[in-house]
């Protein structure tokens, strides 16, 4: 049997429209995540401002540097730049649960119930590591790393670093403990997706608090404060990733699994 023109054109029609619908939402959802991120920088921009926002994040550096001094900017649009890059970072951190929504409301329509018990908790759980990472990293890490940097600081030299460089020092670090904060989710997907079992994630303990120590020394300033840092939470969050991952599987099963899982 020939297929006609109008055919072709009804398939078409009927494939095209749900890819274009598609489409519009994605847009429909990106601008919807860049007004939140833009509503949270015009707010951040009034109070407390870019220059504000710098000295908030410079303030564990400043209090233990020599009295009297201060960082300093060795390029002409330094202070107008780095200001306004610690505006967007910071306007993106805070909306980022509404980013997160808006992409979690264009994905979870295709999928069944069972893979929304396990994406939606995952998807929130990694940003609240993610956000205790930095968080850690900024209140307690900092305070140590500056602390032991400047001990060995000679006298005769004056501690003032450049914004832009502390800038990427900053970013480095934070990036860094919020993806080693990461480390139970990555187990529990492993684990859930059956590339690794349990038993496996048990017997790697050992390699695993080597491997934290490795990845600590490459990522962390050459001292030891930030290294164990680092590396310690990392195997304890490698612990948790363990618990949890058994939680999971449990509660994450298809309906095919739980039914084979039932069978004598």
């Amino acid at each position: 049997m020939s297929t006609t023109p109008n055919d072709q054109d009804d398939e078409l029609a009927g494939t095209e429209q749900p890819f274009v619908s598609h489409l519009i939402e994605l847009r429909d959802r990106l601008i919807k995540a860049t007004i939140a991120i833009a509503v949270v920088a015009g707010v951040l921009a009034i109070w407390p401002g870019p220059a504000a926002l710098y000295d908030i994040l410079a303030a564990p550096l400043v209090a233990h540097l020599p009295k009297g001094a201060t960082l300093i900017a060795t390029s002409v649009i330094s202070p107008f730049i780095v200001p306004l890059k610690i505006l967007l970072m910071a306007a993106f951190l805070i909306a980022l649960p509404v980013v997160l929504w808006q992409v979690w409301a264009f994905v979870a329509p295709g999928l069944y119930s069972h893979e929304k018990k396990l994406v939606l908790p995952l998807v929130v759980s990694s940003t609240i590591l993610f956000f205790i990472g930095v968080s850690f990293c900024y209140f307690f890490v900092f305070g140590q790393v500056f602390s032991f940097i400047q001990s060995f600081a000679p006298k005769s030299i004056t501690a003032a670093p450049d914004i832009e460089a502390y800038l990427s020092f900053v970013l480095t670090m934070f990036l860094a403990f919020g993806a080693a904060f990461e480390v139970p989710i990555v187990v529990v997907v492993l684990a859930r997706m059956g590339l690794v079992s349990v038993e496996k994630l048990k017997e790697f303990r050992g390699y695993f608090v080597v491997l934290a120590f490795i990845i600590a020394a490459v990522i962390t300033p050459p001292d030891v404060v930030s290294q164990l840092a680092l590396a310690l939470p990392m195997c304890l969050l490698y612990e948790a990733g363990i618990w949890a991952a058994q939680v999971f599987i449990k509660h994450t099963k298809a309906p095919e699994e739980a039914g084979e899982g039932a069978k004598p």
